[in-house]
């Protein structure tokens, strides 16, 4: 495989593209077609029609949950190294064998709906690698750090033969949690400088990490940084059994304790398998994919069928107080399809 930087730069508009054959599409990706993966990406994030028989055909092939890839979110305030860092650990995995998918999920243009970073400079060491796929992906304003086409790209990638997908979200604050959501594994990057354990700790992502790396270790305040967050960690509540999240460090512009950190995500991948925690994730996942589909498909047929402009004359009632917000939902749910 080999980076795909360019087709983000232009998601959202049309490609002008002859048809395709999504099975011979599939079919390609599934032998490792760099080209063939980033028509399906594209396909997936221009919500094209075609998907339904994209993720279709994906599934079909798809014989058993074991064989799929394991995916690890790296996430982490702005500034803390988050694409330094997946770069050295591409390098890592690599030289351990692995096939490696990243999906960099970047700030849009707010004039293109494009990825502002799609060249990915900082993972320019592995473009020629045919074992490693980088696609860049607009996160087009979602809070969450993630695109909303992250999870089907995750299952090209998976479908393509990578053993690891890696994410690496925005990170933009709270609201980056979402990682945790879609991963089997959450990175938490932290450095000198951007915020000791006690901030973490405000910032909620105690609750949500795996792995947890100081980056930077080679300048001042790291090791506090290391210290502060284990004291942190040491007074969350974590039942009998229950992963025990390690604090590394890393200095990522040279690679140094990246393969300490391969080596706690063997360890936590066994632990998700050997608890039947990774079982439990994925479907969890999964319905949350389910639930966003649906919820999409709804709104798109309100859409449709005018439903929408009942749910604004609705929305007056109850700001001017003739109706409650319960009952409104359920004339809403309750309208004919032809309502309008």
């Amino acid at each position: 495989m080999v980076t795909d930087n360019a087709s983000s730069a232009t998601a959202g508009r049309p490609r002008g593209r002859s048809a395709v054959a999504v099975p011979e599409l599939v079919e390609k990706a599934r032998a490792g077609d760099p080209r063939s993966v980033g028509r399906l990406i594209s396909l997936v994030e221009d919500a094209s029609p075609l998907l339904r028989e994209v993720m279709a055909e994906i599934c079909r092939h798809d014989d058993s949950a074991a064989d799929r890839a394991i995916t690890i979110g790296i996430t982490g305030a702005p500034g803390v190294g988050k694409s330094t860092s997946t770069n050295a650990l591409v390098t890592e995995l690599r030289k351990a064998g692995k096939r490696v998918g990243v999906l960099a999920v970047d700030p849009s243009s707010p004039f293109s709906g494009g990825a502002l970073l799609g060249d990915r400079v900082r993972m320019g060491d592995h473009a020629l690698d045919k074992d490693v796929y980088i696609r860049s992906m607009a996160s087009r304003g979602h809070l969450g750090g993630l695109s909303w086409s992250t999870p089907q790209a995750m299952r090209v990638l998976d479908a393509a033969g990578c053993d690891v997908v890696l994410v690496e979200t925005v990170g933009v604050g709270q609201s980056e949690v979402e990682i945790a959501g879609l991963a089997d594994t959450t990175i938490v990057l932290l450095a000198p400088g951007m915020g000791d354990g006690i901030q973490a700790a405000k910032a909620g992502i105690l609750e949500v990490g795996d792995v947890y790396v100081v980056n930077k270790a080679d300048r001042d305040g790291a090791s506090s940084v290391r210290r502060d967050l284990r004291n942190a960690l040491a007074l969350t509540q974590r039942g009998e059994g229950a992963w025990k999240p390690p604090v590394l460090m890393t200095t990522a512009q040279d690679g140094s304790g990246m393969a300490e950190v391969v080596a706690e995500l063997d360890k936590h991948a066994e632990w998700l398998r050997a608890s039947g925690e990774l079982a439990r994730r994925r479907t969890r996942r999964a319905r949350e994919e389910v639930e966003a589909i649906a919820v999409t498909t709804l709104r798109q047929r309100w859409a449709a069928v005018g439903r929408h402009d009942r749910l604004d004359a609705l929305a007056v009632e109850v700001a001017e107080g003739r109706t409650d917000p319960y009952t409104a939902a359920d004339v809403l749910l309750d309208a004919p399809e032809s309502a309008g």
